[in-house]
């Protein structure tokens, strides 16, 4: 396997999101959008993606800042990672994207990585990866799933043919914000939940997001009605650094009286996509955090749950953080 010699392609460095999408337009299935490019260069390298024409979102200046506005914030797909984490308005308001964000790789990635970038990055499952033809790769065969296979990192619920998880930290805090995606294409601009951008491999297996080839992740909007709720986030990695999560919690959390109204609880690398842990969000309404709440939410965490060959692990550390989440309330 030749790898660190990347193929030719044509670069385009356009300076609106309106150019971005003619470009993918006229190239089709051999366009391929580079933000910070620390996952499009790791393909490149591989050579397992051979674009055609690569165009360079990094010159759009709209894809930049973080904003108020009347419905809550939006922050740009370029924003970088290290940004978001030291933004006061995103610490103050938005919390938990803002811990979620510091604990993605490394400063070094966090000062070149991008919100859009997170979002938006491939499986990172080795097989795929290294160019082995698996189902997400266009095969018949999930290397994976086998008794044999290596899945200590893959996913507990969710599979279907592919058992990689979302490696993404933003997207769990995203999910668990209720943030929205905005997204611009040929037809215009288009506004996705976040559980509904991320897509599992039942639905389409060839790719991670509901964007289409022509269409650009141009912001994130984070609504007024979780601003300066409880939040919680951990992430549990085999290095505090660098290392995509074996589990994480997400919790987003409106007390009242001190009893929980509202409450959205995701977990990462459990599911090929975000997890909402909607049962154990529905035990615990009307309760007071604390102990039983975190009991109680915990028993339902990993409801469903299909441990692979090596990853069992992770049902206990699913109700743990689960139940951390809810005691520390």
């Amino acid at each position: 396997m030749h790898r660190d010699m990347m193929p030719h392609f044509e670069l385009y460095q356009p300076g609106t999101v309106e150019d971005a999408v003619a470009l993918a337009r006229r190239f089709g299935t051999d366009a391929w959008f580079m933000a910070g490019g620390n996952d499009s260069l790791d393909w490149f390298k591989d050579r397992n993606k051979r674009p055609a024409a690569v165009i360079e979102l990094t010159g759009i200046e709209s894809l930049y800042g973080i904003r108020e506005t009347a419905d809550g914030v939006e922050i740009g797909a370029l924003t970088k990672l290290v940004d978001i984490e030291h933004s006061a308005l995103i610490r103050d308001r938005y919390s938990l994207l803002a811990s979620a964000a510091g604990r993605v790789a490394s400063p070094q990635i966090r000062n070149s990585g991008t919100l859009g970038g997170n979002l938006c990055q491939d499986a990172r499952c080795w097989y795929y990866r290294y160019g082995v033809s698996c189902y997400r790769a266009g095969g018949n065969t999930c290397y994976a799933d086998t008794p044999q296979g290596q899945n200590r990192e893959h996913c507990l619920f969710g599979a279907s043919r592919c058992v990689a998880v979302s490696p993404s930290d933003t997207a769990t805090a995203c999910t668990a914000l209720d943030a929205r995606m905005v997204i611009q294409g040929p037809a215009g601009v288009r506004i996705v939940p976040a559980e509904q951008f991320f897509v599992a491999p039942g639905l389409d297996i060839t790719r991670m997001t509901s964007l289409a080839p022509d269409e650009v992740l141009t912001a994130v909007r984070l609504p007024r009605a979780w601003a300066g709720a409880r939040f919680y986030f951990e992430k549990v990695a085999d290095r505090n650094s660098w290392d995509f999560a074996l589990v994480s919690i997400a919790r987003a959390m409106i007390l009242e009286g001190g009893l929980i109204q509202q409450i959205r609880l995701a977990a990462g690398a459990v599911a090929c996509v975000p997890h909402r842990l909607r049962d154990s969000e529905r035990q615990v309404l009307g309760k007071a955090p604390g102990e039983d709440a975190a009991a109680l939410a915990a028993q339902s965490a990993a409801q469903g749950a299909t441990p692979l060959a090596f990853n069992g692990f992770k049902v206990p550390l699913l109700e743990g953080l689960v139940r951390r989440a809810l005691r520390e309330a």
